[in-house]
């Protein structure tokens, strides 16, 4: 624009009516670049000045200056209220309701399966037992063998058994935690007090109450004078704390290769006989087969299952709601972390 009086007074009241007409934050920001900026009117009469005599640039100075001053402060105060309404306006659109419960994400926790084996071992721990682990895949002489189980005993079967190919390596997914307790007592002397807990594998099919993939707990007991006495009063410490101080074990006699005598363990819970698990005295053959002679001492051993015990304690009826993995089911019995 050529350089007047009348052009920069234009220029000034283009921009200040723009200005005034700015209807948000992001508009103002747009007229600031064209009426305010480096190529807006008002800045390219204030890079003419250059070209005047010095008497012209003082009085065209003093007029641009003026109005740079008018705009700027127009700018300031347009900005100032737009600022205002933005902010009451996110008051009312963005109000957050402090009364109303915090939607927190999900702590995690643990599965009801590791907090009923941590209280067990809390259990056994109290009376002096250690916790001893082994490996899920296990030499089959430990896993049969050792426990006096023959070779042509039915659970060697591969329809119970998942043997490890090839075959010669005489590795199994072990199918019970009993291998633990003949690694135990190969590699420690009496006394013995330990509990065994762990995951365990047989051929089964996934139903409501049967799964190829379960957990069991096991005790043993390797000491100078151990008695049936003893294990029954074990038995029954151990079925009172789980299921309550009113509840009753018995021992019906059975067989077990590792065990002799030989005994089913039930309780009664909720007006019925329920089976728990097997046990019974030592065999004197597996002490002899872990180097420790049955003259001297004598023991007992148990094992129970951790899925039936939970379905029992918790009224569950179906196996796949414990092993499918539903959060749902797990936070019912909450963190379990202490």
């Amino acid at each position: 624009m050529s350089l007047s009086e009348h052009s920069i007074d234009d220029a000034k009241a283009t921009a200040l009516a723009a200005i005034a007409s700015a209807a948000s934050l992001e508009e103002l920001k747009e007229i600031k670049v064209a009426h305010i900026g480096d190529r807006s009117p008002i800045a390219r009469a204030n890079q003419q000045l250059g070209t005047l005599s010095p008497e012209e640039r003082a009085s065209f100075g003093k007029i641009i200056g003026q109005a740079k001053n008018a705009i700027a402060a127009a700018f300031e105060a347009r900005n100032f209220l737009l600022e205002e309404e933005r902010d009451a306006r996110v008051l009312v659109e963005e109000r957050v309701d402090v009364t109303i419960p915090a939607k927190r994400t999900l702590k995690g926790g643990l599965h009801p399966l590791t907090i009923l084996t941590n209280e067990i071992c809390d259990l056994f721990l109290g009376l002096g037992y250690r916790v001893a682990e082994g490996p899920e895949l296990e030499a089959e002489w430990l896993n049969f063998d050792a426990l006096n189980l023959p070779e042509d005993h039915p659970a060697r079967t591969m329809q119970d058994t998942f043997f490890i190919e090839p075959l010669d390596s005489h590795l199994v997914l072990r199918t019970h935690t009993s291998p633990v307790q003949v690694r135990t007592m190969l590699e420690e002397k009496p006394p013995i007090y330990v509990i065994c807990p762990g995951r365990t594998y047989r051929a089964d099919e996934l139903d409501a109450t049967h799964t190829p993939v379960f957990s069991q707990v096991e005790g043993l007991v390797i000491d100078k004078g151990i008695t049936m006495a003893d294990l029954k009063g074990t038995l029954d410490h151990f079925a009172r704390s789980i299921f309550g101080s009113d509840v009753k074990t018995r021992l019906r006699s059975s067989f077990f290769p590792f065990t002799e005598p030989s005994a089913e363990v039930d309780f009664f819970f909720n007006g019925r006989w329920i089976e728990w698990g097997g046990c019974g005295m030592v065999n004197p053959k597996v002490l002899i087969a872990c180097g420790i002679d049955p003259d001297i001492y004598s023991g007992f051993a148990f094992g129970m299952g951790l899925e039936r015990t939970l379905m029992v304690r918790h009224g569950i009826t179906d196996m796949h709601d414990i092993v499918e993995g539903d959060v749902r089911f797990s936070q019912s019995f909450g963190l379990g972390v202490k």
